[in-house]
């Protein structure tokens, strides 16, 4: 069983809720923290992003009290080091299908012999080489979460076994790709219950399990008190998107 806890996400009482980032931006980060959301995930999978951006962005929540996790666009240990180096908290990695690419994924993110992550000491992770190597390396190894995306019906097969390793922390279930690759809908019977079969995997090994919700914190709500242990509501574009058509929704309705 993993003891890591990502800054001590996972050792709050409540249910740790967050939010994608995808604006190239601080201000949506420090909005974030100041709406009372406890992580944030800055999306370079589908989000123009770059790692100057990210690295701003994870130093802003940071600062802020939220914890940073990034979803990274590829599994190359390369990527995830240098989002490690910049002073990540978690690592989300999406399309991860077997136990295999689980394993790969939980050696970038460790040290040797625990895995294969390059030390980094004089970056922001090692306090720009103020940091004691020993504590530098204990918290790379003890501290940073290692989240696989689950998205298909084959990963959610493996999620035993990527469960059973020690160098991943939790699993994320991406419903929308899942259901897209079953052909199905994320509130399709079928589709619920491979989630249900990865929240119980991950309870099974005494670990987590995460889902997203869009704008629905009702659904979000009902996930949890039916074992979903950490979830992510909208994004900083759509909550924009949504607030800007709702205020001149609102006000042609009022002047027509």
């Amino acid at each position: 069983m993993s003891g890591r806890t990502g800054g001590g996400l996972f050792t709050r009482d409540a249910t740790p809720v967050g939010t994608w980032l995808k604006i190239a931006s601080t201000e949506p980060a420090e909005i974030m923290a100041f709406a009372g959301f406890d992580f944030v995930v800055v999306d370079l999978e589908h989000a123009p992003l770059d790692l100057v951006t990210a690295y701003r962005l994870i130093n802003t929540a940071a600062a802020l009290g939220l914890t940073p996790i990034v979803r990274v666009p590829d599994k190359t240990p390369s990527t995830i080091q240098k989002i490690l180096d910049a002073g990540a908290m978690g690592i989300l990695v999406p399309h991860v299908d077997t136990v295999e690419e689980a394993a790969a994924v939980g050696r970038a993110c460790r040290f040797p012999p625990h895995g294969v992550r390059g030390a980094g000491g004089t970056s922001r992770a090692g306090a720009w080489g103020l940091r004691p190597n020993a504590e530098y390396l204990a918290t790379g190894n003890d501290d940073v979460l290692c989240i696989p995306q689950l998205e298909s019906v084959e990963a959610i097969k493996a999620a035993p076994e990527m469960l059973a390793l020690d160098t991943v922390d939790a699993v994320f279930v991406g419903a929308a790709d899942l259901s897209m690759s079953m052909g199905s809908s994320p509130a399709s019977p079928d589709v619920l219950d491979l989630v249900a079969s990865a929240i119980a995997a991950a309870h099974d090994a005494g670990k987590k399990c995460g889902l997203a919700f869009g704008g629905v914190p009702e659904k979000a709500a009902q996930a949890v008190r039916d074992g979903c242990d950490f979830v992510l509501l909208s994004n900083d574009t759509t909550m924009l998107a949504e607030a800007a058509r709702n205020l001149v929704t609102a006000f042609r309705d009022a002047t027509a």
